[in-house]
């Protein structure tokens, strides 16, 4: 139990403050896999984690910059979090207590990709062009607004890509697999393209454990403020699950009242 994985928190850290408090031992990392909503600095939001010596990995959500510039910045901004700005995943292979960890934040978003067909825009820096088609009525704050969300929440072919090229052990992401009914076969790939043995999602506040999804590849989905570690053992329940009819895959669901 070195690492925990923390679904999305939207707000309410009461289930991991109390579901730390449970525990005989803790772990040494964490990984937020987003949606955390900080209408605070991060580094003041994680006290729960920070304050017992567990160090904060993390990566972005769709809802993370719900709250405009000022929330995003506050999970963002290294002179807002001078301790946990360190601990983004987004793009990179961490070496988390032993383990190598990547991170993909955001979800997929049609303008950009829709993860099903090839992407309508592959980079960043092909967004200005493509917002000048919605023609001059859009003001200018509004394309500045939709610049900044689409960066930020949505998936980029180039990060795939670019992620797509590294060696991880695990891989995190905000958006699903095809382990679940509504994920994406392109997040599948890019785990065994990185020769990943888990995936952990989030966003769909279901925990479940899926396995042998494709190959010997393991898919584990992490409930809204579920604490779970990497064999998919459940640490402590937040949410109630979120169950939206069957699902693709043969599951696990985790949690004794379900």
């Amino acid at each position: 139990m070195s690492i925990v994985f923390i679904g999305d928190i939207h707000r309410d850290w009461r289930p991991i403050s109390q579901g730390l408090d449970r525990l005989d031992e803790l772990p040494k990392a964490a990984v937020l896999m987003g949606d955390i909503e900080c209408m605070a600095p991060l580094d003041e939001l994680a006290r729960p984690l920070l304050d017992r010596g567990i160090a904060v990995h993390w990566i972005s959500g769709n809802h993370d910059n719900d709250g405009g510039r000022q929330m995003w910045d506050n999970l963002t901004e290294p002179a807002r979090n001078p301790i946990t700005s360190g601990g983004a995943l987004h793009g990179r292979v961490v070496e988390i207590a032993g383990v190598r960890v990547a991170g993909l934040s955001g979800i997929f978003r049609p303008r950009v990709w829709d993860g099903r067909r090839a992407p309508s825009l592959r980079r960043r820096a092909d967004l200005p062009a493509d917002l000048a088609k919605l023609g001059p009525s859009l003001r200018a704050e509004h394309v500045a607004a939709l610049t900044h969300s689409l960066s930020t929440i949505a998936i980029w072919h180039e990060d795939v890509e670019a992620l797509a090229a590294l060696r991880a052990d695990v891989l995190v992401v905000h958006d699903a697999p095809c382990s679940h009914r509504d994920g994406y076969t392109t997040l599948t790939d890019l785990a065994r393209a990185m020769g990943a043995r888990v995936v952990l999602h989030g966003h769909h506040h279901v925990s479940y454990v899926a396995d042998s999804v494709v190959g010997d590849l393991r898919a584990i989905g992490v409930g809204a403020s579920w604490g779970l570690d990497l064999d998919g053992r459940v640490l402590w329940r937040g949410e109630p699950p979120r169950i939206l009819g069957p699902q693709t895959a043969d599951w696990r669901l985790l949690g004794e009242h379900l």
